[in-house]
This record gives structure tokens, sequence and C-alpha cells, in this order.
């Protein structure tokens, strides 16, 4: 993007575009700037929306970010508002071109950074220092609740100043399902968030009738078998235990016992290696792939050059993108099973009578979203220039360190909850219309699409990258405030969602398969 681009009025953002971007809303009759060409604009263009450069037939392409983001349902012409009223969807072909366009970042120019965090076993590193109450069935969750309610007081942090909380995990699953669809997944995040980084001791609360047996659990995972230095964990059911009241104080006490040996924990120096990485998008507006993810995807690269992982997932919105990595995955099997997941999505939306592009939603659209490849196209933006380095399934642990992908859904807390189980110690979370998401154990900083949503949700936004838009800093320069930020954060600086208090109503494991 060039500075041309910046002080006009619309953002052009490729050569090849035949529509461009507003950066604030324009009256019908304005004579405006998009790049070098002049507009006298038909109808009125809200910030964030679209307006055609030139004639365009009906039938024909509408290119942005040198990309197909849909098609012509009539004509247009130069000045017009291309939204959802003169556009629509087709089918189109990829050509993924697989491992054809792999870029290596540039070498690390002086010694790896820092953060100061807390040292685990097996080599890994903290952002935080919880202890995690977690639930193996819906029938548990109250039980887990009134055990972390118990450590709430004022008095309890300031007997154990170096234990960030007691956090219960719960959710709706565990039971009434197959076995054989959403379970595994369960498991999956449910063992993520026992040996998570960010947890320093946990208790596994179950009902005792449930499909998700917490025997089961602890044997396919070994969740009983300790590395030097772990909290020995607590295993209860309530209907082994006596009831609810019995298993309350059982967990209590558990939890008490946990605490000194938790608290005793410091934050020592941490190489940047030790970071992992979440990265996601929600309430999106057509800002997000000009500002926030762009920036995101500069901190990304800088992650990635020094030896961390950085993930990103939300497979239905890189749906009409996913040639864009194909083409820089490391290998033809890492390509390839991104194809397969989009491929999966597209047979599993289809059970229900649906589509995987039956998106976005009624936010991104008012936010000038259009269609899913014009979404999907932003979102990528988050994954800077590294090469793909690694797939994953759902809430699978994060082995591979650059830069890799997750297939979680869209949906926010699912997608994240996904990533956090797979071991992120950190988050990012760009977006335009003001998501208010947090997600513990890991904390989560957000980022700013625009200036005028940043002042009025100040106190919930950490990091403002309108600052682009309105021409006062350089994607880059916003991409490294976002790294300084990570960076800060993983050493106990507070987001602003940790703040609030929020993030221990999102932990939402994604539900797959019929009730039964």
């Amino acid at each position: 993007m060039s500075v041309a681009d910046l002080i006009s009025d619309f953002i052009v953002l490729n050569q090849h575009d035949n529509v461009a971007t507003a950066r604030r809303t324009l009256k019908s009759g304005t004579s405006a700037a998009a790049g070098e060409s002049g507009l006298v604009l038909r109808q009125t263009i809200p910030g964030g929306h679209k307006v055609a450069l030139v004639s365009i037939n009906a039938g024909d392409q509408l290119v942005k970010y040198g990309q197909i983001i849909g098609f012509a349902k009539t004509g247009i012409e130069p000045g017009d508002w291309v939204h959802t009223h003169n556009v629509e969807l087709r089918t189109i072909g990829r050509d993924y071109r697989f491992c054809d366009e792999i870029t290596e970042l540039p070498a690390l120019d002086g010694d790896e950074d820092t953060f100061l965090g807390f040292a685990r076993p097996g080599g890994k590193a903290g952002t935080r220092n919880y202890i995690g109450v977690i639930s193996s069935v819906n029938c548990s969750a109250s039980v887990s609740r009134y055990v972390a309610d118990r450590f709430r007081s004022s008095d309890f942090k300031g007997d154990f100043p170096n234990v960030d909380g007691v956090v219960a995990f719960t959710h709706k699953g565990g039971c009434s399902y197959d076995p054989n669809h959403g379970h595994e997944i369960l498991q999956r995040v449910i063992a993520g968030m026992a040996r998570h980084p960010n947890i320093g001791g946990y208790v596994l609360v179950g009902l005792g009738c449930e499909v998700n047996q917490v025997p089961g659990l602890v044997d396919k995972y070994h969740l009983d078998r300790l590395q030097d230095g772990e909290q020995a964990p607590t295993f209860l059911t309530i209907q082994q235990s006596g009831g609810v009241r019995k298993t309350v104080e059982s967990a209590v006490k558990a939890v008490e016992r946990m605490l000194p040996d938790v608290n005793v924990l410091q934050r020592t120096t941490q190489p940047v290696s030790k970071l992992a990485l979440a990265m996601n998008c929600g309430g999106s507006d057509a800002n997000s792939g000009i500002s926030a993810n762009p920036a995101l995807g500069v901190a990304s690269d800088q992650l990635v050059r020094q030896g961390a992982a950085s993930v990103f997932g939300e497979t239905t919105e890189i749906y009409g993108a996913e040639h864009l990595l194909t083409r820089r995955a490391v290998t033809r099997e890492v390509g390839e099973k991104l194809v397969s997941q989009t491929r999966w999505w597209e047979q599993h939306t289809a059970m229900f009578g649906s589509t995987i592009d039956n998106n976005p939603s009624p936010g991104n659209k008012d936010g000038g979203l259009t269609t899913i490849f014009e979404k999907s196209l932003g979102a990528v933006a988050k994954a800077g220039q590294a090469p793909l380095s690694a797939v994953y399934e759902y809430a699978e642990q994060i082995e591979v360190k650059g830069l890799c992908f997750m297939d979680t859904p869209g949906n926010d807390p699912v997608s994240m909850t996904g990533l956090v189980s797979g071991g992120c110690n950190v988050g990012v979370f760009t977006t335009g219309r003001g998501s208010v998401y947090g997600c513990k154990p890991s904390p989560c900083i957000k980022v700013a699409t625009n200036t005028p949503m940043y002042n009025w949700m100040e106190e919930d936004m950490d990091i403002n990258a309108g600052t682009i838009l309105d021409g006062t800093e350089t994607v880059e320069q916003v991409g490294r405030r976002i790294y300084g930020k990570i960076l800060a954060v993983a050493g106990g600086e507070k987001t602003k969602s940790e703040l609030a208090g929020m993030g221990d109503e999102e932990f939402a494991p994604w539900m797959l398969g019929p009730t039964l």
C-alpha cells in the first residue's frame, strides 16, 4: 500500500483491483480520490465499503487484493457502491500450486528476544500461572464453578500473589453423543487444558456415568504420568465422592494443597521461541484485511523468525483464499491437508442444507464485507509472509515451530478454545466491529481495525491499528507495536480483557455429531 493510497479517500490494495475501500463515509455526488484515479460518487459509500473504479458488466469478476471476491449481478458504473445488492458468488477454480511461492523470512539480526515467563516441565513456558478445575461433562459444570468461586476473594490473591487465579473450565458436552464423532475432540481439548503451560495444577471433575469417563480420559492421555516439577492432579467424580457438597469440599481441599507449590513459581527470563501465538479475528469489518490483520502478520513473522509458533484457524474464513496458503506450504503434504480440511467443510455444511460460503455475518456485512471470499482474503493477512509449516486438527498439540494452521470453525470462542487447547500461551484477536473476547488461561490482546471503534471501546481494545487508515502509521509500525505488546503481555502485563475480568465463560469445545 503506497502513501498515496493512504491519503486518498479510497484505498486501492492492488493495481489489478476494480474496486476500492472507503476510508470514511462519503456522500453521493462527492468528488473523491482513489489512488491516482478521480471519481464522482453515484451513491453514498459507507466507511469500509467498496466503490467501483471502472465500468463492470453483469457477470464480470470483482477484484480486490488482486483476487476474485465475487461477480457483478448487474452492470456497475464507476463511482457506484459495490455491496450485497449488486454482488453474487459463483463457484471458482483455485490453482493450489503447492509449495510454489515459499518465501524464507530474513534471518534474525541479533540475539533472540526474551520475555518473563514461568518455566514448565518439558522445556515449555507459561505466560500465566492458573489452577484449573476442569469438567469432563456438563453434569459436573456447576460443581467446578462452585469450587472456583471459593477462590475469588482478595485474601486469596494476597496470600498467593504468583497464582493468577482458579478457573473453572465448563462446557455443555461429555455425554449423550456418538463416541465416534465429538468424543475424541472433547478429550483432546480437556487433555490439552490439563497439560497447558499456563496451568500450574488442576482438578478434573466428572459425574461418573457419562460417556466421557474420567478414568478413560486419564488412561488415554496419561494424565497420571508426571514429569519432574509437575503438580499431581486430583481426579474426582460426583457419584463416587457422595454428591455435590462432598465433591466440592474434596476439590477445594485439593486446590488448597496445590496453591503453595504453584505460588512458589516465579517469572524468569524465557526465549521468545517458547511462545505459541493464537491468532483470531472476530466481529470483522472490511478494514480488518487492510489494517489490523496485515499488521498482525508482521508481528507473526517476527515471532516465527525467532523460533516461535504462530497459529491461526477458522477454516470457514479462509475459504476462497486457501490457495494463497497452499502455495506457501513447506511440503505438498502440508498443503494437501489444508485442502482436505476445506473439502470436509464443504461436505459437512451440505449435510445440513447449508454451504461453507454462508458467511459473512450481518455485522460483517454492515462493516463492508460482501462475500466470504472478501472476508477470507482479509483474514489470511494474519499469516504474514512466513512459509506454512504445519496443519493441525482441532485442539491437536502444536509441536512444530513456525507458521501453522489449525482446523477450527469460524465461531470465535470455539476457534480460540481449539487454539489454546493446542498449547497457545498468548493470543491476539483482531476486531473491526468491537468484540470483547477474553480467553483464560491465555491472555488475549485485542486489536481494533479502525480509530472510531477504538475510541468508542477503548476500555476493551489494547491496540489501535486504525492509525494505518488514518495515515499516521504504516502496517510495519503497527506490527512492531503488536509484537512489543505480545512480549509485554507474555511477561505479565494485563490485557484489557483481563482487567475487565473476561475469560471465564469463553471455554467452548467444538461439539460435533448428533445428540442422542
